[in-house]
């Protein structure tokens, strides 16, 4: 088995071991994978240039003399610099109670020697991944606190726009925007820990009991997993439940059993139809484990991409309020997918929407729209978020999209109690609201109206009780 090493960044790797044998051995065959490898031989060692240069990884003997690797594992994870550099240890100690001091002191994986050199890459190479993730993710945290930063300096013009009083209303509504992204970001970081906390160790072991013909399968599912990420997202319970019916029937069909079981797995994994080239895994007695295990991992997949949708997101509605709070804006029109836009707002609301909400899709095949997505997004996304207030997460939401001759139209409708027909005039003002205070800032359908016009086109409402509909209307040209 041959293991791609990570193209960027290069990772530095410290081998910490008191027996040369096993350095040279480690140091060979982390290099030929291209990682960058630093061996020591002691424990003191090891501290120090751990605290001169942090590497992206260690593996760590226990038994060595003067220090062990438990002590130096304490001594890292109390030091400020070094206590995020993620620890495997690697010992010939086999004793369940040396691995649950190991895992105790913060460890994150323990490999038994002798060692199966597969296993070692692999749980490096997952580490790692993890590693880069979590640096990722710390960025865009970073990135947003500067946001945020700018953001509180435009206070001074909102003064001196007579908007004082408005001004803490402005920073509420930027941490209720926020939250939602933050929430699925921290929402997918706890299913990622859980699935390493739970699975890791077991993984190596799964894949090498698996034949060629059945690893071959677990990677065909994989991959459909990967190619459906955002569609699975998107598509509506009532959808799911029909491709879960059609291959009921074809399960049934082939003689499989537990097809209810196994179908609401494969539909899961982005697989709705033509099942035949998948018969012979279906029919292997150990398919409930190559499945449940393939589900697993597909969505540590999801909640990869959901990290990278929900920091975007919240980078763009930080973006939008400053852009807003500034009356200026920068960027290109391009030619974009209205449609890939708002099933992106109705992502990032599926907490919202999973319990008590059913989502309605009509959708007509729509033209590429000059536009600047962003500005779309941030319509979509507030239009959608007054449809689940104004029904209190419990009703009916239908989106839908026309081509006309000479423009699009997208249209929001709820069935919340309506907006009185004496309010109507006045939602699109900017910092009017209907909601108690604290709830809302007014700034949502002001900047919904500011981005539509920008956009030459218009937004109407119409309402009742029991059916809101508004109206955004974009020309072609």
């Amino acid at each position: 088995m041959t293991f791609t090493p990570v193209d960027q960044p290069v990772f530095n790797i410290m081998v910490v071991d008191d027996t040369p044998d096993n350095l040279r051995l480690l140091v060979g065959l982390l290099s030929e994978q291209g990682y960058k490898i630093r061996p020591i031989t002691s424990g003191k060692l090891a501290l120090s240039a751990a605290q001169g240069m942090p590497p992206d990884l260690i593996l760590l003997d226990i038994n060595m003399p003067e220090m062990d690797g438990y002590q130096v594992c304490e001594r890292l994870k109390a030091d400020e610099r070094t206590r995020d550099i993620p620890v495997i240890f690697l010992s010939a100690l086999s004793d369940v109670f040396d691995k649950v001091k190991a895992f105790a002191i913060g460890g994150v994986d323990y490999i038994t020697k002798p060692f199966q050199v597969e296993e070692v890459l692999a749980r490096i190479k997952t580490h790692l991944e993890v590693c880069s993730l979590q640096r990722r993710l710390q960025q865009k945290n970073q990135d947003l606190e500067q946001m945020l930063h700018e953001l509180q300096s435009t206070q001074s013009q909102l003064i001196q726009s007579a908007k004082l009083a408005a001004l803490g209303q402005l920073v509420a509504n930027v941490a209720h925007e926020m939250n939602t992204p933050l929430g699925a970001i921290h929402s997918s970081i706890d299913n990622i820990t859980l699935f390493f906390k739970h699975n890791l160790q077991a993984l190596p072991k799964f894949l090498q009991s698996l034949s060629p013909e059945r690893q071959q399968d677990f990677f065909t599912l994989l991959s459909h997993a990967s190619r459906s990420n955002q569609a699975i997202q998107s598509i509506s319970g009532k959808e799911k439940r029909q491709q879960k019916r059609n291959l009921i029937q074809q399960l049934e069909t082939f003689s499989i059993a537990n097809a209810d079981t196994i179908a609401d797995t494969l539909v899961d994994l982005g697989v709705s139809d033509q099942i035949q080239p998948l018969l012979p895994l279906l029919q292997d007695p150990n398919s409930s484990t190559i499945l449940t295990t393939a589900y697993e991992l597909a969505s540590i997949q999801r909640s990869a991409w959901a990290i990278t949708t929900a920091s975007d997101r919240a980078i763009r509605v930080v973006t939008a309020l400053r852009s807003y709070a500034h009356h200026d804006s920068t960027g290109v029109k391009v030619q974009t997918n209205l449609i890939e836009g708002i099933e992106t707002a109705l992502t990032l609301y599926h907490n919202q929407l999973k319990h008590g909400i059913e989502v309605i899709r009509q959708y007509a095949d729509l033209p590429l729209v000059l536009c600047f997505p962003d500005d779309l997004n941030q319509i979509w996304a507030n239009l959608i978020q007054n449809a689940l207030q104004a029904m209190n997460y419990k009703g009916t939401l239908t989106v839908s999209a026309i081509a006309l001759v000479e423009q699009v139209q997208i249209s929001i409708t709820d069935t919340g109690s309506g907006i009185p027909p004496e309010l109507q005039e006045r939602i699109f003002e900017p910092f009017f609201t209907t909601k108690q205070i604290g709830e809302g800032s007014g700034l949502g359908l002001s900047i919904v109206k500011r981005n539509v016009e920008k956009h030459n086109g218009t937004v109407s409402v119409e309402s009742q009780p029991g059916k809101t509909t508004f109206t955004v209307s974009l020309p072609l040209q």
